[in-house]
């Protein structure tokens, strides 16, 4: 079976992990327990060795529409045959209470709505990226699928026959009649036996797999839109683009781990930044850099109890700061610390895309901006949430003291480069931020600390900025101390109160970066690119796309010099509304676009859809403050 493209999947999760489900009807991407467990499917990264669970009518020539049941994380695949129209609908059940029901299950359902269609099934399980084998077992409550170390069980409302090493078949259904079908992890928590046991544990046994009939799918599935109906209905925001910024707050949740509060950077990893190239990263973990976007974006539009719930998590990364106060960059969503990678030499990689990695050694480098995050999302929910505690300030102290014995040291930067360690501007600014941030929760609070020292070395950094990150020649701020090239990091000065968004350098930047990449600029056809592969030496010689969470930073940046300057916030809404454009049919976004439009990189990304969050609320508000008065 060929690679999809990315941007062909939708995704569904109960708050744990997710899966990705494609427009041909195949789950190529599910992980269980969590998001960071190992894959049950994978065929996103391998299409014959990584495992799927695809349901699709047997005419390859039929055609499909995907989207979500209004308002939910309910997705809907119809597919339409000269025969009949059928329809697939997939979730993972959640209950009113917003709690996943026990085991991680998905939940298929297929019924015809006109004529018939004949269905092919295929499941086909792959534990363990692939390198676990497994056997099957056929009994009258399902399928069970067993490795030494992992089971999941398969049940439906119609006969299943084996299939090899999974299960397979056809199913011809007329109009009004359906079927159902629920994969079931029947060891969420920990591992087992080897199959000997299997018969011995009634608990986990296959008799022990929930029985399925179309009354339970139904239940369950009212249960889980009523939860996502209810949820998204605490939403405060009624704006312009109002659809598109529900959905990225579905996502948003959806990428949630419901028992820290923590959130994943993307459900996936390894997809690649460029097709065939080595950009291929995990991204499942929580990285303290998403901290104050998450919390800012989150709180804007109404849902404090989340953003409350990852400053939960924060808070409590930030109490094990190593001895001598400096913070990890990136977390397990346990909170763990060890994310050793490591390659899967034995997958193939999405289109051959190589190596593929689990794991990410970024976790151990140093990111002098992640400092800056975590102060600015503590600021925010003190400021705009919960008071913070005493304890906790002493913990975020000793960060800010370790700020200003450290800023002046090189670091791998924002974007986590594997090229040697440079004098990156904007982690000179995320600095700045951190003493600013710190000063400003000390006098808001009362709180103890050194302020003077704080603020001669906050001074001192911004003037360190303006004599050398700002180039005289470019008449732009620059990547890092000493160069030329352009970052797109930068547009975050006047996102967070560095700079004023009408300074003129400021303005000379966002030009400079307006410009075409032919010109040196990093704008092509009002995309953005983070910066210039082949200007920065990042440790990989292989092309990306533009990022798009870069291309909202410039909507934002434009819309807030937009506020004096018609013609600055008339291209920050052009800008928008095409990149609107480069969402899948679902409002889905990867990392990246490349060349061709195409989603590249790992998917759906929480970062693109919070700075879409941030741009549609900023954006909307400038909008209706410069509006011309009605008659």
């Amino acid at each position: 079976m060929p690679y999809q493209p990315i941007e062909h999947y939708g995704i569904i999760g109960d708050l744990h992990t997710a899966a990705l489900v494609g427009k041909n009807g195949s789950i190529d991407w599910f992980c269980t327990p969590r998001f960071d467990s190992p894959s049950v499917f994978a065929a996103l990264l391998d299409s014959e060795r990584g495992g799927h669970f695809r349901i699709a009518p047997v005419d390859n020539d039929a055609r499909t529409k995907q989207h979500y049941w209004p308002e939910t994380n309910v997705l809907i695949t119809r597919f339409f045959t000269p025969d009949g129209v059928g329809k697939l609908t997939d979730f993972m059940p959640v209950n009113r209470k917003g709690a996943a029901t026990g085991r991680r299950r998905i939940i298929r359902c297929i019924e015809v709505i006109r004529g018939r269609v004949t269905f092919a099934v295929d499941c086909r399980p792959a534990f363990d990226y692939g390198r676990a084998e497994h056997k099957v077992k056929l009994t009258s409550a399902g399928a069970l699928f067993s490795s030494e170390t992992y089971r999941l069980g398969l049940s439906a409302t119609c006969p299943l026959r084996p299939d090899g090493e999974g299960i397979g078949g056809r199913l011809t259904l007329h109009e009004g009649e359906r079927a159902s079908f629920a994969l079931c992890d029947l060891d969420p928590e920990e591992s087992v036996e080897p199959e000997e046991s299997v018969e011995k544990d009634s608990q986990n046994s296959p008799a022990a797999l929930d029985p399925l009939n179309d009354s339970v799918a139904d239940e369950l599935m009212a249960d889980t839109v009523h939860y996502w109906q209810r949820w998204l209905a605490d939403c405060t925001y009624h704006g312009r683009w109002r659809e598109v910024v529900h959905r990225s707050a579905l996502v948003l949740k959806l990428l949630t781990y419901a028992p820290t509060g923590a959130i994943v950077a993307a459900p996936t990893c390894s997809l690649p930044e460029a097709i065939g190239g080595k950009r291929n990263w995990d991204y499942r973990y929580t990285w303290i850099r998403d901290a104050a976007f998450t919390v800012y974006a989150l709180m804007r539009i109404g849902f404090t109890e989340e953003a409350e719930a990852f400053m939960g998590f924060l808070e409590a990364r930030a109490r094990e700061i190593a001895p001598d106060g400096s913070l990890q960059i990136m977390y397990g969503i346990d909170g763990r610390h060890d994310l050793a990678e490591q390659e899967l030499d034995h997958l193939d990689g999405y289109r051959g895309s190589r190596p593929v990695r689990i794991g990410n050694g970024a976790h151990e480098q140093l990111q002098l901006d992640i400092a800056g995050e975590l102060l600015d999302s503590v600021y925010l929910v003190n400021k705009h949430g919960s008071l913070i505690s005493y304890d906790l300030w002493k913990q975020l102290r000793r960060l800010v003291d370790w700020v200003v014995d450290n800023w002046q040291r090189e670091d791998e930067g924002i974007w986590e480069v594997r090229g040697g360690r440079r004098h990156f501007v904007a982690s000179k600014l995320m600095c700045w931020v951190a003493l600013d941030r710190g000063l400003r929760l000390a006098d808001k609070r009362s709180f103890p600390a050194d302020r003077d020292k704080w603020i001669r070395a906050r001074d001192r950094i911004f003037e360190t900025i303006m004599e050398q990150g700002y180039s005289a020649t470019r008449k732009a701020f620059v990547q890092s101390f000493g160069s030329e090239n352009l970052d797109a990091s930068i547009l975050l000065m006047p996102l967070v109160l560095f700079m004023s968004p009408t300074d003129p350098r400021m303005l000379n930047t966002l030009d400079a970066i307006l410009l075409p990449p032919a010109e040196g600029g990093l704008c092509r056809n009002n995309l953005v690119y983070r910066y210039l592969v082949a200007d920065s030496a990042d440790g990989f010689d292989d092309e990306e796309g533009t990022f798009n969470l870069c291309t909202f930073w410039l909507v934002e940046a434009l819309t807030r010099a937009g506020r004096k300057d018609a013609e600055r916030l008339e291209r920050a809404r052009l800008m928008f509304e095409e990149m609107l454009g480069y969402a899948n049919h679902l409002g889905l976004y990867a990392e990246e676009t490349g060349s061709s439009g195409e989603a590249l990189g790992n998917f759906p990304q929480a970062f693109t859809h919070l700075s879409l969050i941030s741009a549609a609320f900023n954006l909307d508000r400038t909008l209706d403050a410069v509006a011309p008065p009605s008659a």
